[in-house]
C-alpha cells in the first residue's frame, strides 16, 4: 500500500476556506452585511409602521465548523450568516414578511439581491463574474415562541401559502452534536474528509440545480458513518486514504430500495437524516435519477480509492486519486523501479 497522507495533506492545505476568524477577506464581506442590516433595518420597519425588533448574528455554515472549501477555478462560494429576530412565529404568521424587510434593507447592496427560500442572498460580482455570495437565513428566536425553539422563515415572494412557513432550526446544536463526536486529531481528521468529499462533488456534479448532493448531506454521512484512521495511532499519524476508502463504502452502502408513491415503484435512493429538529432527509431534494447518478459516482470514488490502496508507488496512487479530486490533488515523481537488490540470504534456520 503507497503511503499517500503527504500528498492527502497538501490536497487538503490548497482546498481549504479559512474559517470566518482566519480568513481577513470573508470576516470583512460578513461585517459589510452585518453593518449594513444594523443601519437600515430600524427604518425599513418603521415605514410598514412596525417597531424593529432587537435581533442579533450568529456564525454557520461550513466556514463556522470550519470544512469550506475553495471552489474550482476561483468560482462563487458562499458565506452563511444566521439573523435571529426577538420575534415570535405568532408576530409574524407570514414568515416571508420578515424576508422581505430584510431584503429591502439590503437592496442596492449590490446589482443583485434576492429572497430565495431558505434565505436572503447578497451576490457579489467582478467583471460581470459571480465571486461569492451571502446566505442570510432569517430565525424567529427561541426565547420568544413557547416551545423555546429557534425557527426558521421558509418561502419566497411568490410562494403558495403552504410554502411560507416557520420551520425548526438549529445549526449551533448540530454543530456542537458533531463536534462532541469527534476530537484532537480525530476532529482534525473529520475536517479534511468533509473537505476532500466536497472537493468530489464539485469536480463530477453540476453546480446548477440539484443534481450535486448538499454539502451539508456530505458533512452529515461523515459524522454518521467516519472511522478515524491511523497509520499510527501512538504518533497520531493519520491515515486519510483508508478513512476515506471506509467511508465512501460505508455510504454506498446505505442506498436502499425505496417506495416511491409519485412513480409507483421501487427506487434506490441515500437516505441521510439531519440529526437534529427537524430530522429531514438532506439527499431528499434529488431525482430519481439523480440518485443513480450519485451512486454511480460514488462507486467510480470508492473504485479510485481501492485501486489507490492497491498501489505500491504513490506515483500511481495519486494519478488515480487526481482523476476523482481535480488537478489540485499533488502526483509525487515517480518513484525509481526495477532497483536492483541482493540475492536474498536464507539462513538455516529458515530452511525445511
Amino acid at each position: 500500500m503507497a503511503n499517500v497522507q503527504k500528498q492527502f495533506e497538501e490536497f487538503h492545505d490548497r482546498i481549504k476556506l479559512k474559517r470566518f476568524g482566519e480568513n481577513e477577506t470573508l470576516r470583512e464581506k460578513r461585517n459589510i452585511i452585518r453593518d449594513k442590516l444594523e443601519d437600515r433595518l430600524p427604518t425599513i420597519f418603521e415605514k410598514y409602521d412596525e417597531e424593529c425588533p432587537e435581533f442579533y448574528f450568529l456564525d454557520q455554515g461550513s466556514y463556522e465548523m470550519g470544512t469550506g472549501t475553495k471552489q474550482l477555478d476561483g468560482g462563487d462560494y458562499d458565506i452563511d450568516q444566521g439573523l435571529y429576530f426577538k420575534v415570535s412565529t405568532a408576530d409574524y404568521p407570514d414568515p416571508v414578511v420578515v424576508k422581505e424587510r430584510v431584503h429591502k434593507a439590503l437592496d442596492g447592496h449590490t446589482g443583485d439581491v434576492r429572497i430565495r427560500r431558505p434565505c436572503v442572498t447578497v451576490f457579489y460580482q467582478h467583471d460581470g463574474e459571480p465571486i461569492y455570495h451571502v446566505d442570510i437565513a432569517v430565525y424567529s428566536d427561541g426565547s420568544e415562541n413557547p416551545d423555546g425553539k429557534s425557527k426558521l422563515a421558509k418561502g419566497r415572494q411568490n410562494s403558495a401559502d403552504e410554502y411560507r412557513f416557520w420551520e425548526v432550526s438549529d445549526p449551533q446544536t448540530l454543530s456542537e452534536k458533531i463536534f462532541d463526536r469527534f476530537e484532537g486529531n480525530d476532529r482534525a481528521q473529520f475536517r479534511r474528509i468533509v473537505r476532500y468529499l466536497k472537493r468530489w462533488k464539485d469536480k463530477n456534479f453540476p453546480t446548477d440545480g440539484n443534481a450535486a448532493p448538499l454539502g451539508i448531506g456530505l458533512t452529515v454521512a461523515t459524522y454518521d458513518d467516519l472511522q478515524p484512521t491511523y497509520a499510527d495511532v501512538v504518533a497520531g499519524k493519520a491515515d486519510d486514504l483508508a478513512a476515506l476508502r471506509n467511508l465512501a463504502h460505508a455510504i454506498s452502502n446505505r442506498f436502499t430500495l425505496t417506495w416511491d408513491d409519485d412513480e409507483q415503484l421501487w427506487v434506490r435512493r441515500l437516505i441521510v437524516k439531519l440529526p437534529v429538529e427537524p430530522w429531514n432527509d438532506l439527499f431528499e431534494q434529488m431525482t430519481n435519477n439523480q440518485m443513480v447518478d450519485l451512486e454511480s459516482k460514488l462507486e467510480k470514488l470508492l473504485e479510485a480509492l481501492d485501486t489507490a490502496i492497491g498501489e505500491v508507488d504513490p506515483h500511481e496512487a495519486c494519478k488515480k486519486l487526481e482523476k476523482v479530486f481535480g488537478e489540485d490533488f499533488p502526483i509525487p515523481e515517480k518513484e525509481e523501479t526495477g532497483k536492483r537488490h541482493a540475492p536474498a540470504i536464507v539462513s538455516s534456520s529458515n530452511s525445511a
